[in-house]
């Protein structure tokens, strides 16, 4: 038996605590022990029954989850073997690691790098791991350090926060948008130049508006996306993550055409393998642990299902890691 955060939908939505037999765990080629997971938003959306994240009923929710290889019948991982599980559609279409245990594939996992623990890995997350892809994105299309300032929106969340430390610790000029306005001591120790009322970006504007952004991590989306974009310099960068205001983009072809700015789309669900093992490995040399440590709020697995409760309604600041495993 152990312990998972079910999530059924048969005479309505629940979401509970739950004693599983190992014999519902799913196919897969590797049976794990999840130390750690974490909520990301994907999960409170799955929590919360606020958005059809979950496809496969009953689920196990969790998209993350960190810890040690039970067995294994893929070439790659034995027992013992330290691994970081994101996305893959797992606690979507397949049972998740807000769990003490899961049965996962080889495929999908990354060998956690030494620098970090389980904890650490969770404490990065999807998030995390989807903010280091966006920085990414940005070095690939040229943005050096002194090419001007980079907008992070969105900042207090778990992508705003890595990719504020990140963007710091590499040298950007990072301006963060927040309507939280008691967390700049935050987002300036994090790494952050300036903050900015997201109020100013999160309305109806104009399609082309004065440049400003040399680059743009998005995590946001609508008005705030289409604002960012018309206020992007000449050729610069913006690199789309998220939808937490809303998936619609109301913008025009201005600034592509006219600035030759870029949007890029950056998705952490099914990216390649090469993918992940690039961006842990960036992960390990460029993110700070004494930073990633003032990020993190841990909870049990009991506190859970509140928690992405609050997560959906803006009551979280940074990463929230669930312990799980002893």
């Amino acid at each position: 038996m152990f312990k998972a955060l079910l999530l059924e939908n048969t005479d309505g939505f629940t979401a509970s605590l739950a004693q599983l037999d190992e014999s519902r765990l799913p196919p897969g080629d590797v049976s794990v022990a999840v130390a750690y997971s974490t909520l990301n938003y994907k999960d409170g959306l799955a929590i919360s029954n606020k958005s059809p994240v979950v496809r496969n009923w009953p689920m196990v929710a969790g998209i993350d989850g960190a810890g040690t290889v039970i067995e294994s019948s893929h070439p790659n991982w034995q027992a013992g073997d330290v691994f970081v599980h994101n996305g893959w559609g797992v606690g979507e279409t397949h049972w998740g690691c807000l769990s003490e245990k899961a049965r996962l594939k080889g495929d999908w996992l990354v060998k956690l790098p030494s620098v970090f623990t389980p904890r650490q890995a969770m404490a990065i997350g999807t998030a995390g791991y989807t903010a280091m892809l966006c920085v990414l994105a940005l070095e690939d299309h040229g943005v050096k350090p002194d090419a001007g300032e980079v907008l992070v929106t969105g900042a207090t969340g778990g992508v705003g926060s890595v990719a504020i430390a990140l963007l710091g610790k590499l040298g950007y000029t990072v301006v963060a948008a927040t309507g939280k306005a008691g967390e700049e001591a935050y987002l300036k120790a994090l790494g952050a130049n300036s903050i900015i009322d997201r109020a100013l970006l999160a309305n109806p504007g104009k399609p082309f508006q004065k440049e400003r952004w040399a680059a743009v991590v998005d995590a946001v989306g609508s008005h705030t996306l289409a604002n960012a974009l018309a206020q992007t310099r000449y050729g610069g960068v913006v690199a789309a993550c998220g939808l937490a205001q809303g998936m619609d983009l109301p913008t025009t072809v201005m600034p592509f055409i006219l600035r030759g700015v870029t949007l890029v789309g950056i998705d952490s669900v099914m990216a390649a393998l090469s993918k992940r093992q690039r961006a842990w490995s960036r992960l390990a040399r460029d993110l700070d642990p004494t930073l990633l440590e003032s990020m993190i709020e841990e909870i049990g697995l009991e506190a859970a299902i509140a928690k992405a409760h609050d997560l959906m309604n803006g009551k979280v600041r940074g990463r929230v890691v669930v312990k799980i495993g002893a």
